[in-house]
């Protein structure tokens, strides 16, 4: 069978899903594996930030190509998710994924968004596909701001995102984040998954690598926690080196 074979199943759930949280509405899409309508099996989810950025070859900054991610590891037999897209707000879009206070930016409604995530759209979720709802089976990822705001999910919620894929969080934007993780206290085991690139910002690197340390201490201090911490030094912070990390990250989280 060619790779086409098992491209996945792209739905949209609404073009303009209500966000009462935040007074707004965002497109929502589904990724289903290939044969999800073929049998009836249950499958872990993944919730991803930045919906326009994940299966558009014309978006402004490319995209992280997950439809033929995911394709290419289904024909591996690693096709076994369902991926939830959340489009981002635009111009709103630091502001919702921002869960704190910033001198720039405001009160952040970060909070807000991952509340919505958690009251409404999960349930929604749960209720419409075949999902494995656990906590294991749940994980939640982005980049950048969409990076951040999922690492603040998991860290705040330690019952509900069992796995989180943090590619190039935008750690600048507040060391509360730091504070975060070092008070982080999973109910079972965590998986998280970090990328940073090398050409980032001058203090990317230095920032993920010392969220890379936090995590790494509370493993040494017995904490239920398996960590990945992928660097590629020449990566900058763009799409095409997050559509290289996505395949990885995802056969280390789920399978």
């Amino acid at each position: 069978m060619t790779v086409m074979e098992f491209n996945p199943i792209i739905e949209v759930l609404e073009e303009a899903y209500e966000i009462p949280h935040l007074n707004a509405t965002r497109k929502i899409s589904a990724v289903l594996p290939h044969n999800y309508y073929e049998t009836e099996k249950r499958y872990p989810v993944l919730y991803l930030q930045d919906g326009q950025n994940l299966f558009n070859p014309l978006a402004p900054y490319g995209d992280w190509a997950i439809d033929k991610s995911m394709a290419k590891l289904a024909k591996e037999g690693h096709g076994d998710l369902i991926i939830i897209a959340v489009d981002h707000g635009e111009k709103e879009r630091i502001n919702e994924y921002l869960p704190y206070y910033h001198p720039r930016f405001g009160e952040g409604k970060g909070n807000f968004y991952i509340q919505f995530m958690i009251e409404k759209l999960i349930p929604y979720i749960n209720s419409h596909y075949r999902t494995l709802t656990d906590f294991e089976n749940t994980g939640i990822g982005g980049s950048s701001m969409g990076g951040l705001i999922s690492l603040h999910a998991g860290l705040k919620n330690p019952g509900i995102f069992g796995k989180m894929m943090i590619f190039s969080p935008s750690l600048w934007i507040s060391k509360t984040v730091f504070n975060h993780t070092k008070s982080f206290k999973p109910l079972a085991e965590s998986k998280i998954y970090l990328y940073a690139g090398g050409k980032e910002s001058i203090e990317h690197l230095p920032n993920a690598t010392k969220l890379g340390g936090i995590i790494k201490e509370k493993m040494v201090k017995g904490y239920n926690i398996d960590f990945h911490f992928s660097i590629n030094e020449q990566g900058s912070h763009a799409e095409v080196h997050w559509r290289e990390e996505f395949p990885l990250a995802v056969k280390w989280l789920y399978f």
